[in-house]
């Protein structure tokens, strides 16, 4: 009996690899969506393709729009010298059919929030968007060319119309743990721009570290960004004295984060802060020791992974230096919220303090679940006052939400149906969902050190932020989803570009594109291997999917066929038939096999993917007996 392993035969070419495009030619004639992530609301494909050579002129209604410059500068380090030249300086018709692009921002009619309409035909290209829509048009444009360093390039005739799904598209990054510096944020900018994420939530404190400088409290930086040592691994178990012996730290300047701003801004990305409080505190305690319920405890930033039972006690002192502190971050970034935590609060410390059994008393209040709610709602108050809103973890519900809180629902999507319920807006970014990028992509024992957890790929494409149990009403609460990079285990740029990629596309598509145009086989098979290759040639790191139709599987019989096809464009498969792992100096995959098992006998098809510059997927492993 004869066994076919299929998968549709796409062929990857590479013509003229450069360091930030590659062609997409080979995915338009098969692929709705051209190639584009994330897939776009409306897609009509037409014959033809816009052909931009040195002589193209770029037109354009408003020359200092950011989006307009980000596109020009792009141009440039491309390669491509084309003029740009203002439409309200010179004879528009002599430009309007021939050999031109134009981005208007000052055009007649309705547009969606954040959409923007693109027209590529022949003889000229038309994008039309304001503000944030010319910029997530342009990000369009720019994944449709393709081309060469001589200049000249070629834009698929189409036209797109295309707005996001929700408000609120994020990707978060914990600097607590380990510290990314501003290099590594930009880049990581860069990639949410890519995707049209619009929201980069910033976790700079927690009990491992204190990473943004407060003027007036000096010693959060001096004290709390540097921890004495670090724990090794999670085997190590929590008793553990296994420890690297090595100081840690580091913290961002207000003038680095001022100019991380800029960056953000200049991308149509805001940035919400995350001042953790009243739990994850430890790093303020051990700089400020009057932080806490017992002052006179010796205290060190957290070296240890997990919850830390020193939290921050609600007394006024506290409270005045909470002010001061959020009031110094609020004036340097500009954006509606302030993210607060939240979360994981013990009340072990609460419970044995008089002060809070007092207060717990004094303002009425049930137990330590209402004091938690009362310390939200006396900062949500305080950060109100400054025109600002709050965004908590859902333990923020504990005890009573705070009256205008936005809710960050992560243990599951409990605390998001009932802040929606409540009338609060949600942001959904459940772990359970495939959105903690610091779980495993695989339950393969070759994936890096993790937190623990499986999020594949597929797990997270999968995921839908809309709980079907709200009513019409209550939907309208939910504004956006969001992915989080926890970095217990992710010590280097490297691994945080591994653990984030490809699954922050996959989020993208989640946040922008409409549910009915969402496809997993179109968008891994089709679209995101060009995409990735594109990645490859331009260094970042990623995890190298396995080749399609080598997925690890047991199948029985005695004659197969196996067709295989590449993840990344350009990448090579290599395989062994003896049982052990395959190299580069193994065979390379070049055309579908035929293989036959005796009766009584087993064979282990192995398989790696290698991309031009070398990254390596896990080895797959397709048991065959008969």
């Amino acid at each position: 009996m004869k066994h076919t392993i299929q998968i549709p035969n796409y062929r990857f070419l590479i013509p003229g690899l450069i360091f930030l495009f590659l062609s997409n030619a080979a995915f338009a004639q098969n692929d709705p969506y051209m190639g584009i992530i994330p897939a776009p609301v409306s897609v009509t494909k037409a014959k033809g393709e816009f052909k931009l050579t040195p002589e193209t002129i770029i037109l354009v209604d408003t020359p200092d729009n950011k989006a307009v410059k980000f596109f020009n500068n792009y141009l440039k380090k491309a390669g491509y010298v084309n003029t740009v030249i203002d439409m309200g300086q010179v004879d528009r018709k002599k430009y309007s059919l021939k050999n031109t692009i134009t981005l208007s921002l000052n055009f007649k009619g309705e547009m969606p929030l954040e959409g923007y309409h693109l027209q590529i035909s022949e003889n000229q290209v038309i994008l039309e968007g304001r503000g944030a829509g010319m910029f997530y048009g342009i990000q369009t444009l720019i994944q449709l060319l393709h081309g060469s360093n001589a200049g000249y390039g070629s834009i698929p005739c189409a036209v797109i119309k295309d707005h996001p799904r929700f408000p609120y598209r994020g990707m978060h990054l914990d600097v607590a743990r380990h510290f990314f510096d501003v290099d590594f944020v930009k880049k990581y900018l860069d990639l949410m721009a890519m995707y049209k994420l619009n929201n980069f939530h910033w976790h700079l404190t927690d009990d491992q570290g204190w990473r943004i400088e407060i003027k007036k409290y000096p010693k959060l930086t001096e004290v709390g960004a540097m921890r004495a040592q670090t724990k090794i691994g999670r085997a190590a178990g929590p008793d553990s004295m296994l420890y690297d012996g090595t100081p840690y730290g580091g913290f961002y300047t207000q003038e680095q984060i001022a100019d991380v701003i800029h960056y953000a801004e200049d991308r149509y990305i805001n940035i919400v802060p995350e001042i953790e409080m009243p739990g994850h505190s430890l790093a303020a305690i051990a700089a400020y020791p009057e932080l806490s319920c017992d002052p006179e405890k010796g205290y060190k930033v957290g070296e240890n992974w997990g919850v830390s039972q020193d939290v921050l006690c609600p007394t006024d002192e506290t409270f005045k230096m909470l002010d001061g502190i959020l009031l110094e971050v609020m004036e340097l970034f500009p954006g509606k919220y302030i993210h607060i935590g939240g979360d994981e609060c013990p009340k072990i410390a609460w419970k044995k303090s008089d002060f809070c059994r007092r207060l717990i008393s004094e303002q009425s209040l049930n137990d330590e679940n209402g004091l938690q709610s009362y310390f939200v709602g006396r900062i949500e108050k305080y950060v109100n006052s400054q025109g600002r809103s709050i965004i908590g973890w859902d333990e923020i519900l504990e005890g009573g939400l705070a009256p205008n809180a936005t809710v960050m629902s992560w243990r599951g999507e409990g605390g998001g149906i009932a802040a929606a319920q409540l009338g609060h807006d949600v942001i959904m970014t459940p772990g359970s969902g495939g959105l903690y990028l610091d779980h495993a992509q695989s339950k393969s024992p070759q994936e890096p050190l993790s937190i623990g957890g499986n999020a594949p790929l597929s797990k997270t494409y999968a995921y839908e932020p809309v709980p079907a149990v709200l009513n019409t009403e209550q939907q309208k609460h939910v504004i956006g989803v969001q992915a989080n990079v926890w970095t217990e285990y992710i010590a280097t740029p490297e691994k945080a570009e591994y653990m984030a990629l490809p699954r922050m596309m996959a989020v993208s598509e989640v946040g922008w594109t409409p549910p009915a145009n969402k496809d997993y086989t179109n968008f891994s098979q089709q679209r995101l291997p060009n995409h990735l290759g594109k990645l490859d040639a331009a260094g970042f790191d990623f995890r190298v999917p396995i080749a399609y139709g080598a997925e690890d599987t047991t199948i029985s019989g005695g004659n197969f066929k196996v067709e295989l096809v590449s993840p990344v464009a350009g990448a090579k498969i290599y395989y062994t038939l003896d049982g052990y792992a395959p190299r580069e100096t193994d065979l390379e995959y070049k055309s579908p096999l035929t293989l036959t098992i005796p009766e009584h006998q087993t064979m282990h098809l192995k398989t790696i993917t290698i991309t031009p510059s070398g990254k390596r997927s896990i080895v797959s492993d397709i048991k065959m007996e008969n």
